[in-house]
């Protein structure tokens, strides 16, 4: 047995029904370009890290201003919990993504560490493979036509990661 690993305190966790039960809250907080709405569930000493930001952002001026460039490109994703597996001090996330690029929609899945303080996310740090996500960016880019990215003439073709 590992001398620094300390059994006496129990295990502090989110079980998977009060990970499905804020996911609920969270997740729809990420579709709809409500940035603040987002921050909201966050501490003000956050630390948030993705494949974008790989070395992370602490603070929430900081996440603020990633998430206002974020979401304001991508407003119309939508984000749904798969299940949550417990961890000290919160859950792990797997989550699925529908993030519509031009006129398809990429579908992506993903883990996010999930930990919490004082009923706030203090530390999120989200994993997926962005590779299938950045090339439909890359081909839309490179054959959209003259029209916005409100999702008009948008069809049911996907991408799967």
């Amino acid at each position: 047995m590992n001398a620094d690993v300390d059994l006496t305190h129990p295990f502090v966790g989110l079980s998977p029904e009060q990970a499905a039960a804020f996911a609920e809250r969270w997740l729809p907080a990420w579709t709809g370009n409500e940035p603040e709405r987002l921050a909201a569930f966050y501490t003000d000493d956050l630390f948030y890290c993705d494949p974008t930001v790989p070395a992370g952002l602490v603070g929430k001026a900081a996440f603020l201003d990633y998430l206002r460039t974020l979401l304001r490109h991508n407003p119309r994703w939508r984000w749904t919990h798969r299940h949550g597996v417990p961890m000290r001090d919160g859950f792990v996330n797997h989550w699925h993504l529908t993030a519509p690029v031009g006129d398809i929609d990429v579908e992506v899945d993903g883990v996010c560490l999930v930990h919490f303080r004082d009923g706030l996310i203090s530390r999120n740090e989200v994993y997926f493979d962005p590779s299938r996500l950045v090339t439909a960016i890359g081909d839309w880019n490179a054959r959209k036509p003259g029209r916005g990215r409100d999702g008009s003439q948008h069809d049911t073709r996907s991408v799967r990661s």
